[in-house]
């Protein structure tokens, strides 16, 4: 559990979270346990309803906790003050952010009422208190009118085409917001495809795609035990070195799409159409 632990605030400080000093160190070392923590209540619960197929946790840790982690610091979520999880499934990437950002509100949204119920349930024993878990559909939830058009982001690792993640994600996100849909280094020609799906929902035609990593202006570094910084006159408590994105231990994409009119009423389409007749 220590060797995961360590691997686990090593990789967060890649991230660009936290800092050299004793409050910022205390810091991510909170964040990492309560990630470890959600973790065993994850698998434990695992046993009795299907959370995830992920149960090995040196994969778990990779694959859940440090992918839903990997935008930390982008300018998007920094800005965002009220962000949602379309199709959270056990809380991926919604709770580990919420983590990293205690200061903003996060609604984790999902078709299946025994997850929503586990992530209650789990954020209530963490005391997690920035994370509202809601069961519905995307589709009735961008039609709610005190969800639709109210969160200054979406985040969503959902198994779907960027078409069909864009008609459920880009109503809920107010005008000047952005969608986060983590994706596989091969799904590029997703872009292509949600062209005509952003034009109609009121999304950026043309969309980033990011490589997942710190970013080359970001200070990321990680720690390698006591003693001075290397190369610093004035000492420090750690040594430390610049990493980039090939020090991290997954080879993803988000892709980023900036909400620049309203959504028109017509859309979302009803449950169910979205995934059946992509845009």
């Amino acid at each position: 559990m220590r060797d995961e632990r360590e691997k686990l605030i090593q990789a967060l400080r890649t991230l660009g979270f936290g800092g050299s000093g004793p409050a910022e160190a205390a810091e991510v070392t909170e964040a990492a346990e309560k990630m470890l923590e959600f973790e065993n209540l994850v698998l434990e619960r695992n046993e009795t309803i299907n959370l995830t197929a992920i149960t090995d946790r040196d994969e778990f840790l990779t694959k859940h906790l440090v992918d839903s982690c990997s935008c930390y610091g982008w300018p998007e979520i920094a800005a965002a003050a009220r962000i949602v999880d379309i199709g959270t499934g056990a809380g991926f990437p919604g709770v580990p952010l919420a983590l990293l950002y205690p200061e903003k509100q996060f609604v984790l949204i999902d078709s299946l009422g025994k997850r929503t119920d586990f992530i209650t349930e789990a954020a209530q024993k963490l005391d997690i208190s920035n994370v509202e878990a809601l069961h519905m559909r995307a589709e009735d939830a961008g039609r709610d009118p005190g969800l639709r058009e109210s969160f200054d982001l979406c985040v969503t690792r959902a198994v779907a085409a960027l078409p069909v993640l864009e008609e459920y994600c880009l109503p809920l996100v107010k005008t000047g917001g952005f969608l986060y849909a983590y994706k596989t280094q091969n799904a590029e020609g997703e872009l292509a495809d949600g062209t005509l799906a952003r034009s109609l929902l009121g999304g950026s035609r043309d969309a980033e795609s990011r490589p997942i990593g710190p970013r080359r202006d970001m200070k990321a570094r990680i720690l390698e035990g006591p003693g001075p910084i290397k190369g610093a006159e004035n000492g420090g408590s750690a040594a430390a070195k610049l990493v980039g994105p090939g020090d991290l231990p997954f080879s993803r994409r988000i892709f980023i799409i900036k909400k620049e009119r309203p959504t028109p009423a017509s859309y979302p389409r009803k449950a169910g159409v979205p995934a059946k007749i992509p845009l």
